[in-house]
């Protein structure tokens, strides 16, 4: 007895050794996941970003190919389109037969015809323009007044009185904000271009004043966004002053505005109002779920998008709600071919929208146990946060599950409470979920099953 307590104590010390030689695997194994999806998420994302499309990651291909089209018959046939006048011709120039030949060196040039040639060329002498400014007072208040020409942009005299032209600031504003070249850039785009000598704080200067003359129309395009019966929000990453921020676009019937600052939805909030009750058709972005009186309409190709990823890693039956839904997506889609190509009138569109989410609806039901497998809290995170409040015949809406309680309980993330009743995204059938069993521990147990109950039956 005594020795086969020895070599049990022996068997159970050497099992310890491999449990925590296992454990420091799996742990090894789990930072190595976590770095791993990181640096996916980092790639996926990499796509996104605002040098994406100017950069090579891979650098220049070793032999490209030769640019242009290429030569001979087999290609097509090698023409070219007339040359179109300018609408107005400011000066003409004749440019005579020279006296000798300039391959044979002959003198016996013969004139044959005329042809035409148009150029376009920008001014690169500058206009200076003097404003003599009468300046007078009012009998009235005693206050000084002073007159204004339409070409004028500033009502500085004295030492400021040296100003830049309507043109010149609106110059200033395209190169800074619509091609992104920096102030010191400016400053010798218009010295060597044009000869004109200004400091980086003119640019400053011009930019600040131009933003304060267009607060109205800023404020116009506003309104013109809150008030559409539509719109379509999205932000990526920007730059402000070397530190990070986020560019926040916001795109209406008739209307687009921008708005710079932190990723956070007071931003939208702001610009369309906590009760705005329009369609908003966005990505998976959880802030946009605060405006609760609006639709929500999900962004398709995300929708895709997340499909895909998850039958990538879907096994089994996870692969039939993905599938389901991207074959919901590829019917709906065919449906506004048909419809944009007059293959379809309004009715039968409604009735194409109305059998297939009809076809959806029966395909979840007989497969309740897809719906099952969706966390009651979680759900709406599969699908990219799906909610809407409204529903469109001629629209793909999917809908947020309710939050209401029912009887069954179950334990989710260490709480225990009652499960809501889950509605599927794409079908309009409650589903209540079973009983949740506890999670399994994240470790190994110390002792190999039946081990114990071996060791007291001995």
């Amino acid at each position: 007895m005594d020795t086969r307590l020895r070599e049990l104590a022996a068997e159970k010390s050497a099992l310890r050794a491999v449990n925590e030689c296992l454990r420091r695997e799996l742990a090894k194994l789990r930072r190595q996941v976590t770095k791993l999806v990181a640096a996916l998420e980092a790639a996926r994302r990499s796509g996104k970003h605002q040098a994406a499309p100017f950069r090579q990651a891979d650098g220049p291909a070793a032999e490209p190919k030769k640019p242009g089209r290429k030569r001979g018959r087999r290609h097509g046939r090698h023409a070219h389109r007339a040359a179109i006048p300018p609408p107005r011709i400011d000066e003409r120039y004749d440019a005579p037969l020279p006296t000798a030949c300039p391959h044979s060196g002959g003198e016996h040039v013969k004139a044959t015809h005329a042809a035409a040639q148009y150029q376009t060329e920008i001014p690169r002498r500058p206009i200076h323009r003097e404003f003599t400014v009468r300046v007078g007072k009012c009998r009235d208040c005693s206050r000084r007044v002073q007159g204004r020409h339409a070409l004028q942009t500033s009502d500085a005299l004295g030492a400021a009185a040296s100003q830049l032209g309507p043109d010149a600031h609106a110059a200033l504003v395209t190169l800074n904000k619509g091609r992104g070249l920096p102030h010191g850039k400016c400053q010798r785009f218009f010295r060597d271009l044009f000869g004109i000598s200004i400091a980086r704080a003119t640019g400053v200067r011009s930019l600040r004043r131009t933003a304060e003359r267009s607060r109205n129309a800023h404020d116009e395009l506003r309104a013109a966004v809150r008030g559409s019966r539509w719109v379509v929000p999205d932000e990526t990453g920007w730059r402000v002053g070397g530190k990070n921020a986020w560019l926040h676009v916001f795109v209406g019937e008739t209307a687009t505005c921008y708005e710079i600052g932190d990723r956070s939805g007071d931003i939208a909030e702001r610009l369309l109002g906590a009760d705005w009750s329009h369609t908003m058709i966005h990505d998976g972005w959880s802030v946009y779920n605060r405006f609760t009186q609006a639709a929500h309409q999900q962004c398709v190709g995300h929708l895709q998008r997340r499909c895909r990823e998850l039958l990538e890693a879907a096994v089994r039956g996870a692969v039939l709600l993905p599938r389901r839904v991207l074959a919901l997506c590829d019917e709906a889609f065919a449906v506004r071919r048909a419809w944009r190509g007059h293959r379809l009138n309004g009715d039968e569109r409604a009735d194409a929208g109305d059998s297939s989410r009809r076809r959806q609806s029966q395909s979840v039901g007989r497969q309740p146990h897809v719906a099952r497998r969706v966390d009651p809290r979680r759900s709406h995170l599969a699908l990219g946060h799906a909610k809407t409040t409204r529903t469109r015949r001629s629209r793909l809406v999917l809908r947020r599950p309710p939050l209401a309680p029912a009887a069954s309980t179950s334990t989710i993330n260490g709480r225990h409470g009652p499960h809501p009743p889950v509605r599927h995204s794409l079908s309009r059938r409650p589903v209540t979920l079973p009983p949740h069993k506890p999670p399994l521990p994240p470790t190994l147990p110390l002792d190999p099953p039946g081990h114990a109950a071996r060791f007291q039956r001995r």
